[in-house]
């Protein structure tokens, strides 16, 4: 029976082989300015994004992904001026379309929020519809197209988006880890309990410590 240790650095080599930056891919999740800035149209969830470290940690993840050159994706949800084939048939989106901030394309709130830096090689998904930042998008076709095997997720909402990215990317056959301390939800309670009694039977769940740790190594090698 191996030792603990021998189990660690087990661990270790199939993060590492996970986190490979020839087959890795780093997919933030609506962390635009609309939803997590200063001038978000939902100031509940942004609040527990930035307090929580959840924003911070991702903004870790984007700064390791780009020294290690892991490519990085960021989905954002935006709608157009006139709402033309924006979705209306759950509550969720006929509340948005009251809120006082509207996630417009072409304005400050469909912007990549700070403090992520956004690179000249990273892909930027928008989508119109919908709750998953994958199924309808370009996403799952750019993935494939970079040869990717693996994606670690981060951003917000714990609530819906999040969960709908995991699921299709597991369904579509990628391996998933799960950043955990880099996700935001609301109430604050329930992103852990969500991680805990479903995240963690599809997906891998690790830290943002974990990931960019590997990453700056790989690329100060």
């Amino acid at each position: 029976m191996p030792s603990q240790e021998q189990r660690a650095q087990q661990a270790a080599e199939r993060l590492a082989e996970q986190l490979d930056p020839v087959s890795a891919v780093l997919l933030t999740v609506e962390c635009q300015e609309g939803v997590v800035g200063s001038g978000s149209a939902l100031p509940e969830l942004a609040e527990e994004a930035r307090s929580s470290g959840a924003l911070a940690n991702v903004a870790r993840l984007v700064d390791a992904a780009h020294t290690a050159g892991v490519q990085v994706v960021h989905a954002v949800a935006e709608r157009r001026p006139d709402g033309r084939g924006a979705n209306r048939n759950a509550r969720l989106f006929r509340a948005a379309e009251r809120l006082p901030v509207q996630q417009t394309a072409g304005t400050r709130a469909v912007r990549v929020a700070r403090p992520i830096e956004v690179a000249d090689a990273d892909l930027v998904v928008r989508r119109l519809h919908g709750l998953s930042p994958v199924a309808g998008t370009e996403v799952d076709a750019l993935l494939r197209n970079l040869g990717c095997r693996s994606v670690v997720v981060a951003g917000v909402s714990a609530n819906v988006a999040i969960p709908n990215a995991v699921f299709d990317l597991v369904n579509a056959g990628y391996g998933v880890l799960v950043a955990a301390d880099a996700i935001a939800g609301v109430p604050s309670r329930y992103t852990g309990e969500l991680v805990r009694n479903t995240l963690a039977l599809v997906a891998t769940v690790v830290t943002a410590a974990d990931v960019a740790d590997c990453w700056t190594e790989r690329g100060r090698g």
